[in-house]
């Protein structure tokens, strides 16, 4: 009968050695610091993005309360602020890649026309001298905003006017014998010169589509108020370094598009209202 002592002994398969077996070399176990480390990473990857959030927010508000205090809106004038990319990384090297502010309802000027307007500057510094890689905006008119616009324009029927893309239309009276005859006009827009220019595309005469030669023929001259290009300026409702490069009706909007001077941030001359001629 055998007994325990007289049984072979087998050798334990490798990594089966006892820890602390004689004669043997202690085994760390690898795993734990694997773990320690993803925890220690993603702790720090939060850590990133509570900072990152923070100066996110920070960057938004000190954006915010200088937009408001440059255009004298209201404490409660509601100001968007997008930030492309992460703020942080931007902060440290010195310059804000790429920031779109925008607003409805900004007064342009002391005129009573507002618009929504919307600004993309790129390269902005944070610190030293505040100039600016390059900038656009876009100013966005509804119909009774631009009824408001158009009714500055002596002779200019405003309150007709209405938006079809892509044109501007409005109704003109042309006597005739003593009686009044509505033109419906439709008219392009386009920028010209830094001004808004609305040329007629199409008349309509009762319930036809007549031409301007058409026109011409039944009311002689009083044909010229129907087919002349009517000027808009809007220069002087805006700063000097904002220059008109585009206008079209998008929707139930005009939309006009303008390149702003990197500069206008460091001259005074640049941030006054321009001038008309």
């Amino acid at each position: 009968m055998s007994t325990a002592d007289s049984q072979p002994t087998l050798p334990l398969p490798d990594g089966m050695v006892p820890a602390d077996g004689p004669g043997e070399p202690r085994r760390h176990r690898v795993w734990p610091w694997i773990v320690g480390f993803a925890i220690v990473a993603v702790l720090a990857v939060g850590a990133w993005f509570a900072a990152e959030a923070i100066a996110r927010q920070i960057v938004t508000g000190v954006v915010q309360d200088q937009v408001r205090t440059q255009l004298s809106l209201p404490a409660d004038q509601q100001i968007d602020v997008e930030i492309a990319g992460a703020v942080l990384p931007q902060l440290i090297g010195g310059t804000l890649d790429d920031l779109t502010v925008s607003s409805d309802d900004v007064p342009l000027g002391d005129t009573g026309v507002t618009g929504d307007v919307t600004v993309n500057a790129r390269g902005i510094p944070v610190r030293g001298e505040p100039t600016l890689s390059g900038a656009t905006a876009e100013v966005a008119l509804d119909e009774q905003q631009l009824q408001t616009l158009l009714a500055s324009i002596d002779g200019f029927p405003a309150d007709t006017v209405g938006l079809a893309a892509p044109n501007v239309t409005m109704t003109l009276d042309l006597s005739l014998f003593g009686v009044q005859i509505p033109i419906g006009v439709a008219l392009t827009p386009s920028a010209a010169d830094g001004d808004i220019v609305l040329t007629p595309a199409s008349f309509q005469l009762g319930q036809s589509e007549v031409g301007a030669d058409a026109l011409r023929a039944q009311f002689g001259d009083l044909a010229d108020t129907v087919l002349r290009d009517w000027n808009v300026c809007i220069a002087d409702r805006l700063p000097a370094g904002a220059t008109l490069t585009g206008v079209e009706v998008d929707g139930s909007s005009l939309v006009a598009d303008f390149d702003v001077d990197g500069r206008i941030a460091t001259d005074p001359a640049l941030q006054q209202d321009g001038t008309c001629a």
